[in-house]
């Protein structure tokens, strides 16, 4: 029998055990259940034990199991005893450590290995190399991951493969780089390394991600013509960026399209468009969505479910979302905390705040816990009910449970404050943020400008877009037009108009309603001549009056009689109109 002496130990190259443990190995890769990682921790101390000892093989496939369990530091832990009682290891044990590493966010002790690696005379090979990169992927140090993939390259210490370029796709679109993997696709298409579907497929969802789905099928015609055939994941990229446009049309004729050429869609794809049916307020088409999945063998799921439930909430039409409910009973599918969120918001915008109650009450009857959103969904709900003291109550007994506010819940505590003309506590409570990101937050500014405007007090609001300024925050057309209408209010027109023209010199272009809210009040105060001006102005850039302007203007020739020059800005309007 050949072997070698190491320390006390020796190592088997040939044993009567390999088979019998080679066996329960096996057995080992095809069970399941509580006590497999229990039986692989047994049958490695029965390998240590064993002289000889079994080959560096079994080893490397006993520790390969426990990885693939997902038990990254047990697995380092075998890989040092195994040290510690001296078995040589080989460049895969040292990978599958690597890996381990990499996985636990330690790259560094990663790299520590590779110097090992090196020392030992063993070359690094394209999984090693992989490996690595993959670890840096995962960290977010993705720069550094590409700049050892460009190393591998300009110094040929490798030929990377379709695995290696993959990893560095990932990586890159990631960070948003997309930019920088539409470069590297077209040089692995010029390279002996072909793109596959999955590097296709990786740049096309990193695209529709940055809202360019013309790039994407564009990439997508490409891909096809070279030969390589789309999946099913590539088609649900291309959906999913459709309708994100509101480009639902294009996105049901691809469903079409993937089906003609032999890919079926799957309930994710039909999801897809379900959910986007429901956003934009067309849920019968939704619905004729889900019987065209049910044609095809599929199964709605409780994602399918629950948009259905959100897109007839948002409609008010809260009976029918009760009937979905039934449906997925009938189905045996319980509703999730999502489903009770989007109820309760139905039953909120309807008024209809005893029910929402009743509903977030049954969420905790049954065992489910109210979320951040659940809170912010109720509690924009008793202000919109007229009832602040309730939604102060609410908020105290989220914190209490341990719930942390998010950014939201204070734009819907400020604005319900300040609709219910509770300003000043609103301000107390912006005060005792004590968080430099949320007190930084332009909307909670925005809120409370308005809200002491509309409650008399222009000077503070005046105060509080001063000291926004001087925290640096860069106003938007929304706070502009709050304070432009502030400052009208206060009879200070000039100062009005200066801040609309400083608007657009800090690179924020007023909007329709900025026009119509500073026409208003100059109309209010009969500075015709100035109205009249900024309305030329307003109907040269494309915008129109709303409802109120518009009656004003009407009034005042009517008051003025036909000659007025209103008559003019009336016709140019009703042109566009």
């Amino acid at each position: 029998m050949n072997r070698t002496r190491i320390g006390l130990c020796y190592y088997s190259t040939a044993s009567p055990s390999t088979s019998h443990f080679n066996q329960r190995i096996l057995h080992l890769k095809n069970a399941s259940g509580a006590t497999k990682l229990n039986d692989a921790l047994q049958l490695f101390d029965e390998m240590l034990q064993r002289q000889p000892l079994p080959n560096i093989i079994q080893f490397n496939q006993l520790i390969t199991l426990v990885v693939k369990m997902k038990r990254y530091s047990t697995a380092l832990s075998l890989f040092k005893q195994m040290r510690f009682m001296g078995i040589p290891t080989d460049l895969y044990t040292m990978t599958i450590s690597i890996n381990c590493h990499c996985r636990l966010n330690q790259v560094t002790y990663g790299f520590a290995l590779l110097a090992t690696i090196f020392k030992q005379g063993f070359p690094p090979d394209l999984t090693t190399y992989t490996t690595l990169i993959h670890g840096l992927v995962l960290a977010d140090r993705v720069f550094e991951a590409v700049e050892l993939f460009k190393k591998l390259l300009r110094d040929k210490l490798c030929e990377p493969n379709q695995v290696m370029y993959g990893t560095v796709f990932n990586g890159l679109c990631k960070v948003g780089h997309t930019t920088k993997a539409l470069e590297l696709l077209n040089f692995m298409e010029a390279g002996s390394c072909k793109p596959c579907v999955h590097h296709y497929s990786t740049v096309i969802d990193s695209l529709c991600k940055d809202r360019m789905v013309d790039n994407a099928l564009e990439l997508f015609t490409k891909m096809t013509e070279k030969g390589v055939l789309a999946n099913i994941i590539t088609y649900n990229s291309l959906i999913h960026g459709l309708c994100n446009f509101g480009r639902e049309t294009e996105a049901a004729k691809m469903l079409i399209d993937m089906e003609e050429v032999g890919v079926s869609p799957s309930v994710v794809t039909f999801n897809i468009l379900v959910n986007s049916f429901c956003k934009q307020g067309s849920v019968k088409e939704a619905e004729l969505a889900v019987q065209a999945m049910v044609r095809r063998g599929l199964h709605p799921n409780i994602i399918t479910y629950n948009a259905l439930i959100d897109g007839y909430c948002l409609r008010g039409e809260i009976e029918e979302a009760e009937n979905v409910i039934d449906r997925m009973m009938e189905q045996d599918i319980v509703p999730d905390i999502i489903t009770y969120n989007s109820l309760i918001n139905g039953y909120c915008k309807k008024k209809r705040i005893e029910e929402a109650r009743h509903l977030f009450q049954e969420i905790q009857d049954k065992g489910l816990i109210p979320g951040v959103i659940t809170y912010n969904t109720m509690l924009q709900g008793l202000f919109l009910s007229g009832n602040p003291a309730a939604a102060r109550e609410l908020f105290n007994k989220m914190q209490a449970k341990g719930l942390t506010p998010d950014i939201y819940t204070y734009r819907i505590l400020l604005h319900g404050m300040c609709k219910n003309s509770q300003c000043s506590d609103a301000l107390a409570l912006f005060r005792s943020l004590g968080n430099e990101e949320l007190m930084k937050d332009l909307d909670l500014y925005t809120i409370l400008i308005d809200g002491y405007s509309k409650y008399g007090k222009r000077n503070l609001a005046m105060d509080l877009f001063d000291e926004l300024c001087l925290k640096g925050l860069k106003p938007d057309v929304r706070t502009y037009t709050v304070m432009i209408s502030v400052l009208c209010q206060q009879g200070l027109f000039g100062k009005a108009k200066d801040l609309l023209r400083k608007m657009e010199e800090n690179g924020c272009l007023p909007d329709s309603v900025t026009y119509n809210v500073i026409v208003q009040e100059f109309l209010k105060q009969k500075a015709f001549q100035e109205a009249e001006i900024l309305l030329e102005e307003m109907i040269s850039r494309g915008f129109s009056t709303d409802s109120t302007t518009f009656e004003m203007l009407l009034n005042q020739i009517s008051s003025t009689g036909q000659d007025s020059p209103m008559q003019t800005i009336i016709q140019k309007l009703t042109n566009i109109k």
